[in-house]
C-alpha cells in the first residue's frame, strides 16, 4: 500500500508514544510512574463542568458555526483585551478543536512548498511536523541550556532568509518552562521589524501557569506595531485543566483567520458545542482555581528541580512556568554507556519504572523532559527510583 510522501516525512507524537507505552506496561501489571504526559492532574473546576452539563440538558448539542459560537469568541476577545491589552474583533477569532488544531490550521493556511518556519529549540514536539505536513521546511535554531533556553536576537537574525514565512515563539515554554521577559521580546521584535513579510505565531498556551516576578507578556504586548502580522494562539486546556474538552483558539489578522476557518471547515468543522459552552464559563467565570493550581505546580517545581540537581551528573535549570523540567543528562548517558537520551529514557522505563520523554523529541538531545503534573507522592517515588538508576 502506497502512502503519501507527506505522511512519510512526519513522526508520531513522541509524548503520546511514551504515554501509550507506560499505559501498556501498567496493563501488564508493572508499577509505572508516568512523567510523560503534559496535562494537569486536577479535575476541571466545578462551575465549568456544570456549564457543560447544562449545555447537554438544554439541548445545545448540534453543530455550531465553524469559527465558534459568537458568545465564546466575544469572551475570548474581552479576555485578550483585559489580560494582554490586545484588541481583536470576534471575527478575528477562530475556535478550534484544541490548541494543536489552531497551529495546524495556521500552517496550512499560510505555507507554500519550501516556505521556512523558524522554530527555536527546545520546541514543542509537533511544530516541525505540522510545518512539514503543510509543505513547509522547519528551520531549527538551538537555544541551549547555556543561554537559558531562550532564542537570542542574533540567532533569529541569522536564521531569517527570503524563504522565511513564520517564526514560532512559545512562552512559557513546553518543554523547558522558561518564560521570556519584556526585555527579551524587545530584542526579538527589533529583528523582526526589519523583515515585514515574516508572520509571528505566539503560542501562549501556558500563559496562566506562571510564577515569575515579571507578569506574562508576549511579543505583541511589547511591540504592538507587530500585531498586524501576529497570530496569538491559546486555549483552555492547561489553565483550566480542560485537556479532554479540546478547545483552542487563535486571534489575528482577519484574512489569515478567514483562511484558517476555511481549512477547518474542510476538516473538523466547528468545535464541540458542549465544550465551547464550558470554555466560555471558564474564561468568564471564577478564576481562583488557577491560582491554587499554579501554587501547587510551583511547589512541585521547586521539589523536582532540587531533587534532580542532587543526582550525579544532572544539571537542571529552574523555570518560570508550565509544569515541566528539562534537565541536561548527557553526562549520565556517557557514564552509563548508553547511546543517547532515547536509550536513557528506555532504560528509566525498564529499570526504574519511570516514563519520561527524551530531549531529542524536542530538538535538544542530551536532555529529558519530566512533567510534574502529578501527585507529590508519585514525584517523590519517581525521583528516588531515577536517582538509584542514574546515580
Amino acid at each position: 500500500m502506497n502512502l503519501s510522501d507527506r505522511v512519510r516525512r512526519v513522526r508520531p507524537s513522541p509524548t503520546l508514544a511514551v504515554t501509550a507505552k507506560a499505559a501498556e506496561l501498567k496493563a501488564q501489571g508493572r508499577d509505572i510512574i508516568s512523567l510523560g504526559a503534559g496535562e494537569p492532574d486536577f479535575d476541571t473546576p466545578t462551575h465549568i463542568r456544570q456549564a457543560g452539563i447544562h449545555a447537554i440538558e438544554s439541548g445545545f448539542t448540534r453543530y455550531t458555526a465553524v469559527e465558534g459560537i459568537l458568545s465564546l469568541r466575544q469572551a475570548i476577545a474581552q479576555r485578550l483585551k483585559n489580560d494582554q491589552g490586545l484588541e481583536f474583533a470576534p471575527n478575528q477569532i477562530l475556535v478550534s478543536t484544541g490548541g494543536k488544531q489552531s497551529i495546524y490550521n495556521l500552517f496550512q493556511a499560510v505555507l507554500n512548498p519550501g516556505d521556512e518556519v523558524i522554530i527555536p529549540a527546545p520546541y514543542w514536539v509537533s511544530y516541525p511536523d505540522m510545518a512539514l505536513l503543510a509543505g513547509g521546511e522547519p528551520v531549527i535554531v538551538l537555544a541551549d541550556q547555556s543561554q537559558g533556553f531562550k532564542l537570542r536576537p542574533a540567532q533569529l537574525a541569522a536564521a531569517i532568509t527570503e524563504k522565511t514565512r513564520v517564526v514560532v515563539l512559545n512562552s512559557p515554554s513546553n518543554p523547558t518552562g522558561v518564560a521570556y521577559t519584556r526585555e527579551d521580546w524587545a530584542g526579538i521584535a527589533e529583528v523582526l521589524r526589519a523583515h515585514p513579510k515574516v508572520l509571528i505565531a505566539t503560542d501562549d498556551m501556558y500563559e496562566k501557569i506562571l510564577w515569575s516576578e515579571e507578569p506574562f507578556s508576549n511579543i505583541a504586548m511589547v511591540a504592538p506595531d507587530l500585531l498586524p502580522r501576529t497570530i496569538v494562539l491559546n486555549g483552555v486546556s492547561k489553565a483550566y485543566a480542560m485537556t479532554g474538552w479540546r478547545i483552542g483558539y487563535a486571534a489575528g489578522p482577519k484574512p489569515i483567520l478567514d483562511a484558517m476557518a476555511m481549512i477547518q471547515s474542510q476538516s473538523t468543522s466547528g468545535a464541540c458545542s458542549i465544550a465551547q459552552v464550558a470554555a466560555q464559563a471558564a474564561i468568564e467565570g471564577d478564576q481562583s482555581e488557577i491560582g491554587r493550581m499554579v501554587a501547587s505546580f510551583k511547589a512541585r517545581h521547586d521539589f523536582v528541580v532540587e531533587r534532580l540537581n542532587r543526582i550525579r551528573d544532572v544539571a537542571c535549570l529552574p523555570s518560570q512556568g508550565a509544569f515541566y523540567s528539562f534537565p541536561q543528562v548527557q553526562a549520565v548517558i556517557d557514564r552509563l554507556g548508553l547511546a543517547d537520551d532515547v536509550a536513557l529514557s528506555a532504560h528509566l522505563l525498564e529499570e526504574a519504572g519511570v516514563a519520561v520523554v527524551p530531549g531529542t523529541a524536542f530538538g535538544a538531545p542530551g536532555h529529558i523532559r519530566l512533567s510534574y503534573a502529578t501527585s507529590q507522592t508519585a514525584l517523590d517515588e519517581a525521583l528516588q527510583r531515577m536517582a538509584r538508576v542514574m546515580g
